[in-house]
């Protein structure tokens, strides 16, 4: 009967000389199967054998059952490093090595800061509605009060398609269509959105721009509630530091208008070179939603009133965080990108 070391000896030579996995598998069968492995045959007659013996033998087969199985694998860990390195060495590309990492997008800056006001808007019970950026000329103007003879119906102020057609030159129209559709107020909507006019490429406009209107239709409002939503808005975005003040102007689809001023953050209103050392910065219009702008839009001024306002988003992200050329934004350099 052959005894445990020489098997295990045995065994170790045969993994030692293997070349591969089928070889190992081989000597696995031959030295460790249940049934036909050497081992296992061994120790088929072990009840032959007196009790001393028996102990003998049951220790030798089981030591060298676990030397066959720790040389098996470490021949097998050896073969599996001698073929990466072989790969290593013929192919240009280390399929194992890691990529390098996927560079992460994010929001653009003016996204983020339409989101924070929609955020802000929607906490006091606002609804974002969207619409289309090709109008017809009566929702872009005379919807909204602005009749044939004024200035910005001229073709050098807006991107016509046809006589009728045009590119929508403020998100105002989507009220217009908010009402007709809603039709029974409450109604209190912001509508942003994309924007085009015929302005040259400056520091300070585009001729594409994006906008934040809104639009409260209720009863009893009054601009002083107005002033306050604007006041939480900005105070919201900006810190509540930060204060309004309101400006007599002229809009056709307000009765009375409105440019809405922010206090200056560098300066805190005493002054500055930011603000031109007038202590405040502007940011928009805003008014009282004139009679016929209701009207036109299904509502009863009889019985709703209502407050309107808007902005450019490019505006409130420059004032945000002291940008001075609006064009940055759409240049899509990294370098300035990165930074929000």
């Amino acid at each position: 009967m052959t005894d445990p070391r020489s098997l295990t000896e045995e065994a170790l030579a045969a993994i030692t000389r293997a070349r591969g996995e089928s070889e190992l598998a081989a000597i696995e069968v031959e030295y460790l199967g249940r049934k036909n492995g050497r081992i296992s045959v061994l120790l088929s007659g072990i009840g032959k054998l007196p009790p001393a013996e028996r102990v003998v033998l049951g220790q030798g087969a089981n030591e060298a059952k676990r030397a066959i199985e720790a040389a098996l694998a470490a021949k097998r860990h050896q073969l599996e490093d001698e073929r990466l390195a072989d790969i290593a060495e013929t192919e240009a590309i280390d399929i194992t090595f890691p990529g390098p990492p996927l560079g992460r997008g994010h929001m653009h800056v003016l996204t983020q800061v339409q989101r924070q006001i929609e955020t802000v808007l929607e906490s006091l019970g606002y609804k974002v509605e969207l619409g289309p950026e090709v109008e017809t000329e009566w929702y872009n103007f005379e919807a909204l009060n602005i009749p044939p003879e004024h200035p910005a119906r001229e073709n050098w102020d807006s991107f016509y398609f046809s006589p009728d057609l045009l590119l929508r030159a403020h998100t105002s129209p989507v009220q217009i269509r908010a009402m007709q559709r809603i039709k029974e107020p409450p109604i209190y909507i912001i509508t942003p959105g994309r924007c085009y006019r015929r302005d040259p490429p400056e520091a300070t406009r585009l001729p594409y721009f994006s906008q934040v209107e809104g639009l409260a239709v209720d009863k009893g409002l009054t601009v002083g509630d107005m002033k306050g939503t604007l006041l939480y808005m900005i105070q919201s975005l900006y810190g509540e530091e930060r204060k309004v003040r309101v400006r007599p102007s002229y809009f056709p689809f307000t009765e009375p208008s409105f440019e809405f001023d922010v206090s200056c953050g560098i300066c805190a209103g005493a002054g500055c070179k930011s603000c031109r050392y007038k202590g405040w910065l502007e940011v928009g219009g805003c008014g009282m939603v004139h009679p016929q702008v209701l009207r036109n839009g299904g509502i009863d001024p009889e019985k709703w009133n209502g407050y309107a306002w808007g902005f450019g988003i490019e505006r409130m992200a420059m004032l945000k965080h002291d940008i001075e050329d609006i064009r940055l934004f759409y240049e899509s350099d990294l370098r300035f990108l990165e930074q929000f």
